[in-house]
C-alpha cells in the first residue's frame, strides 16, 4: 500500500530537524507526523483489497457487535484480536505492525518465538486457522485461545 498518510521520518531526518530546531518545543513539533486513526487505516485496507467489513469479522472469528465496534472506532481491541483481523484480512507482516502500532499495541518482534512464528504465517500468506495450527503444534499460545 503507498502510504497515504506519508512516510515517517528516518533516523538521519529526525537528527537533521534536531540540530536544526532551536528549542525542543520547535524540535518536536517538526516531528510531527500525520497519522491515521485504527479505523482510517481499516478502512482503507478494505477498500485496497476489495473487502466487506462483515466478511472480515467473519472471518476473524470476532463477536460482529465487537468487531463492527473496533472497525468504527469505537472499541480497542486486544493485539490478539487485530491480529485475527491481519489474517482475516491477507495482510503484509508491514500492514499488520502498523495495525498494531494504531492500536496502541507492541509490534510483533521476530526475537519472540511466538511472534516470529506469527511473523513466517503472515510473510507466506497463511489464513487464520494456519497460523492457529502452527502455534498450537510448535507449543506456543493460540491467537484466540
Amino acid at each position: 500500500m503507498g502510504d497515504a498518510y506519508g512516510q515517517e521520518p528516518g533516523t538521519e531526518e529526525l537528527i537533521s530537524r534536531m540540530q536544526d530546531a532551536q528549542t525542543p518545543g520547535q524540535f518536536i513539533d517538526s516531528c510531527k507526523v500525520d497519522l491515521p486513526t485504527l479505523s482510517d487505516y481499516l478502512h482503507d485496507l478494505l477498500d485496497e483489497k476489495g473487502l466487506k467489513r462483515a466478511d472480515v469479522v467473519r472471518d476473524a472469528g470476532l463477536n460482529p457487535t465487537f468487531g463492527y465496534q473496533i472497525f468504527m472506532g469505537t472499541r480497542h481491541g486486544s493485539r490478539n484480536k487485530l491480529l485475527q483481523i491481519a489474517f482475516a484480512m491477507g495482510l503484509t507482516p508491514k500492514e499488520t505492525e502498523r495495525v498494531l502500532r494504531l492500536g496502541g499495541h507492541a509490534p510483533l518482534y521476530v526475537k519472540d518465538r511466538r511472534d516470529a512464528i506469527i511473523l513466517f504465517c503472515l510473510n507466506k500468506g497463511m489464513n487464520l486457522a494456519q497460523a492457529e495450527k502452527n502455534l498450537y503444534e510448535l507449543g506456543e499460545e493460540t491467537i484466540c485461545k
